[in-house]
C-alpha cells in the first residue's frame, strides 16, 4: 500500500443544495410599476433580523422590498438557536482578495437568480441595494459588476471596491451612491470609504458621503437618512406624497 497521502484513486469537488430563504414586500397601490429595494443584511444577522431592523423603510418608502438571507449559515455553537433562526454571512473569506472576489461574485450570481425569478411577477421601475456591514461589501461588488441592473447603492458600515471597476469609471456613471458610517466604528475604519468617495466624485459619479457620531450600527440614524436620501432621488414616501 502507498502511503503517501497526495495521490488519490478518485478526487473532486460536487455542489451541494441549500435551501436560502427571500421574501418581497409591496408598499403602496399594488401591481404597478415601482421601484425594486434589496436589502443585504451584514455577518451573523437574517433575513427575519434585518426586516425587523428595516421595517421603518419598508412602511414608508414605496416600492417592492426584497429581504434576501445570506447563503452561509453560521453554526449556533451554543445550541440554542433553531437552524431557523440561526445567523448568515454572504461570503467565505479568508484575507485572500482572490478567494474574496470569487466568493462575492458567487453570490452575485445566487442573487441574479433570485432577481430574474421575482422579475417575472412584478414591474420593476428603478433598483436600489442596501448593504449593510457584510452585505455592504456585497452590494457594492455587485453594482460595480451589474452597473446595468442597478440605479442606486447605500452602503452602511463597509467600504465600496472601487478597484473592481480596473478604471472603467463610464460603467458607473448613472449610479447614485450614499456611503454612510460611523465615526466610531472600530471594526471597519471610516477613512478607507470616505477616500473611495472622493474617488467617486473625482470620476463624476453622484456619491454621498455621511458620519455619523456612533459605532458599527444599523440604527434608527442610519434608516432616517436613508428615508430622506430615497425622498430626494424622487423615491415616493407615503409621508411626503402630494
Amino acid at each position: 500500500m502507498n502511503d503517501n497521502n497526495d495521490e488519490f484513486l478518485i478526487s473532486g469537488k460536487s455542489s451541494f443544495c441549500y435551501d436560502v430563504p427571500f421574501r418581497v414586500h409591496e408598499t403602496g397601490t399594488e401591481k404597478i410599476e415601482k421601484p425594486l429595494v434589496l436589502y443585504l443584511h451584514g455577518f451573523k444577522d437574517n433575513l427575519e433580523v434585518f426586516s425587523e431592523r428595516c421595517s421603518e423603510i419598508v412602511d414608508k418608502v414605496e416600492a417592492y422590498h426584497l429581504f434576501i438571507q445570506g447563503p452561509y449559515p453560521i453554526y449556533d455553537r451554543r445550541s440554542k438557536k433553531k437552524v431557523k433562526d440561526w445567523g448568515a454571512s454572504w461570503y467565505l473569506y479568508d484575507g485572500e482578495q482572490e478567494q474574496f472576489l470569487s466568493s462575492l461574485e458567487q453570490t452575485s450570481v445566487f442573487i441574479d437568480k433570485i432577481l430574474k425569478e421575482i422579475k417575472n411577477s412584478i414591474k420593476v421601475e428603478r433598483t436600489c441595494l442596501i448593504g449593510y456591514s457584510m452585505g455592504g461589501y456585497l452590494a457594492g461588488y455587485y453594482s460595480l459588476t451589474r452597473p446595468r441592473l442597478v440605479n442606486e447603492l447605500i452602503v452602511a458600515g463597509a467600504r465600496i471596491k472601487t478597484e473592481i471597476l480596473e478604471e472603467k469609471w463610464e460603467l458607473i456613471s448613472h449610479l447614485n451612491i450614499l456611503a454612510l458610517h460611523g465615526e466610531h466604528d472600530k471594526l471597519v475604519d471610516y477613512q478607507p470609504q470616505r477616500n473611495e468617495i472622493k474617488r467617486l466624485i473625482n470620476h463624476n459619479v453622484s456619491a454621498e458621503f455621511k458620519l455619523i457620531d456612533q459605532k458599527h450600527r444599523f440604527n434608527d440614524e442610519f434608516i432616517s437618512l436613508i428615508c430622506e436620501w430615497l425622498s430626494n432621488k424622487n423615491y415616493r414616501l407615503f409621508n411626503t406624497i402630494k
